[in-house]
């Protein structure tokens, strides 16, 4: 979800029992937000420069105490409300699902005249009330090297994602650390310095683990990684490697059905082995061992954008929760998003979204055409100064013409690639073509940023105000704005929000996506004669098609519906001869 998209959203939801994620990437945002609630809040603000020894972590440790904070009194308001029409308490209660015990107690209790026993069934409801966890995400691959302004390098620690993880581990919270974007063995292992990550006396996890994974094969590697180290994985979070927000990484063609299939299948297995793992650990470093397996979470986010489909995943592969991203940027009273931005998305059509090369980490990215962002850079290009000013440098990592790390998204890279480019022997149009790709870079340090500074009317950092956004492809089927009650009523079912395009099932819009990826691919290896890249597309086509035949065996379960089910296999049978007719030799 960006950077700024869900800053704030623990105080906007987490009083309603619905947990969020915070990013904590950006700490100049974490301050300012520090600053901009702290005092909405009445809390005196002391502000943490850059001059203090450890700022970034500092901050970032400051800002999610607040939170917590904030948090607990909202909790206190809400417990002290009337159960009326209206109320915040009454909203918690009629936002839970229907199965869950607390909904069928509230509806109990509303039906009551008043009376003891009426108050009875109120002080058990307001026993039952927990707020949403703050949970925050560290994107691992953002963890470039600082430098002193002598240009001697930081020591590990003060890196970007190290310096985040301590901020986060120094913080009152009892929540999850979610790990995005692989593996990262420095990072994980600095998870030792810290003992909230490693149990009590009892079992209990202060700060729990969470790996955001993209199949079976990275969770065992990653969380046995972990387990040598005393470190447990409370949860695995799937993501679709395509049918996502934010940054995409694809897998080898494995489909979102079949990878959530393979850990149904192995995931008592994986907790044994895990366990057996870290308690070893735990053992050597004299730290008290589990007593039974710790709970393992599965869950999945990515495209679901149904109650059914919602609860297919739960049912079917036994998971704990489904994650729902890009819809809620539709929802101001969970997300933030400036009022230009938020209207286009909420009138925006299937082909507003696309995958692009635009980040600079040199992964594709989920993109939006019509981004202030974009335009932005357009402008620039038009002008003859393509890039952007880089005042952030969290995704400084190329060394190709400078000693210090600089960004793809700088200026100061762009007009150097560019004239090298140039002086090469090249036709025209693949000067052009190499260009133009140069060129596609977007500075979505401050363009993710933005938004929160813009919806708080705040001036962003350096007047740089042109928003990133990042969207998955799944929230072109969603227009409007909707309330948070509109929302979850979506999730559970008891209303539809979807707008009028037609709407293929989630696992026929991931299956789209990667038809479309492998295409491209092929097209872009086109003439070139190598037997590594040609056994790669060989390996993704019989993926591809193997997870086809997987969603035909399970359309009779999953699609009661003889209309759905007929349109699905049809479909299915579509992009089979698609694939077909690209010949590995």
């Amino acid at each position: 979800m960006g950077l700024a998209f869900t800053i704030d959203s623990p105080i906007k939801v987490a009083r309603f029992g619905i947990s969020s994620v915070v990013s904590i990437m950006s700490d100049q945002l974490v301050e300012d937000m520090r600053k901009y609630y702290g005092t909405m809040y009445g809390e005196n603000h002391v502000p943490i420069p850059e001059s203090e020894p450890d700022f970034r972590a500092k901050r970032i440790t400051a800002y999610l105490n607040l939170l917590d904070r904030i948090v607990t009194q909202q909790i206190i308001v809400l417990l002290f409300e009337d159960f009326v029409a209206g109320s915040e308490i009454s909203k918690y209660f009629e936002m839970l699902p229907a199965s869950a015990p607390a909904k069928e107690l509230f509806i109990q209790m509303t039906n009551l005249a008043e009376g003891s026993e009426k108050m009875r069934l109120q002080d058990e409801l307001r026993k039952s009330i927990k707020p949403g966890s703050i949970d925050v995400n560290i994107m691992t691959k953002v963890d470039k090297t600082n430098y002193a302004k002598t240009g001697e390098a930081l020591p590990p620690e003060d890196a970007d994602a190290m310096s985040a993880l301590r901020g986060y581990a120094s913080s009152d919270l009892h929540s999850s650390i979610i790990f995005s974007a692989g593996l990262n063995p420095r990072l994980f292992a600095y998870c030792e310095s810290f003992s909230d990550f490693f149990p009590d006396a009892n079992g209990y996890l202060k700060k729990k683990i969470i790996l955001k994974v993209s199949d079976f094969r990275s969770a065992l590697i990653q969380g046995k990684f972990l387990a040598k180290k005393g470190l447990w994985v409370s949860e695995f979070r799937v993501e679709s490697g395509l049918n996502c927000g934010g940054h995409a990484f694809a897998t080898e063609g494995f489909l979102m059905g079949p990878i959530l299939e393979e850990f149904k299948q192995k995931r008592a297995l994986l907790a044994l082995e895990m366990y057996d793992i870290c308690n070893a650990a735990l053992a050597a470093k004299g730290l008290p061992p589990f007593a039974q397996v710790p709970e393992l979470m599965v869950s999945a986010q990515g495209g679901v954008g149904t109650s059914d489909e919602h609860e297919f995943l739960l049912q079917q592969y036994g998971l704990q929760s489904i994650g729902w991203g890009s819809p809620f940027l539709l929802v101001p009273e969970a997300t933030t998003l400036d009022p230009q931005t938020l209207t286009q998305l909420a009138t925006a059509k299937p082909e507003d979204y696309y995958l692009s090369n635009a980040s600079p980490l040199g992964v594709l990215f989920n993109n939006f055409r019509n981004s202030t962002a974009d335009a932005e850079r357009r402008q620039r290009i038009a002008k003859g100064r393509p890039g952007s000013p880089c005042y952030n440098k969290y995704l400084s990592f190329d060394t190709e013409f400078t000693t210090l790390p600089i960004c793809l998204a700088s200026r100061e890279y762009q007009n150097l690639k560019i004239n090298q480019i140039n002086m090469l022997e090249l036709k025209e149009e693949e000067k052009t073509a190499q260009i133009d790709a140069v060129m596609e870079k977007e500075c979505i340090c401050n363009g993710l940023t933005s938004p929160a500074y813009l919806a708080h009317q705040l001036q962003p950092p350096h007047k740089l105000s042109a928003v990133s956004i990042c969207p998955g492809p799944n929230l072109a089927y969603f227009s409007d704005t909707h309330s948070l009650q509109e929302m979850v009523a979506h999730i559970y079912g008891r209303k539809s929000i979807l707008n009028t395009a037609q709407r293929p099932h989630m696992f026929i819009n991931e299956l789209r996506l990667y038809v479309e990826y492998f295409q491209r691919e092929c097209n872009n290896r086109h003439g070139i004669v190598n037997a590594k890249q040609i056994a790669f597309l060989k390996r993704f086509q019989e993926n591809l098609l193997s997870g086809i035949a997987y969603y035909r065996s399970l359309a009779p379960d999953m699609l009661e519906n003889d209309g759905s089910r007929a349109k699905f296999l049809n479909q299915l049978c579509d992009y089979e001869t698609e694939l077909a007719g690209h010949a590995m030799a």
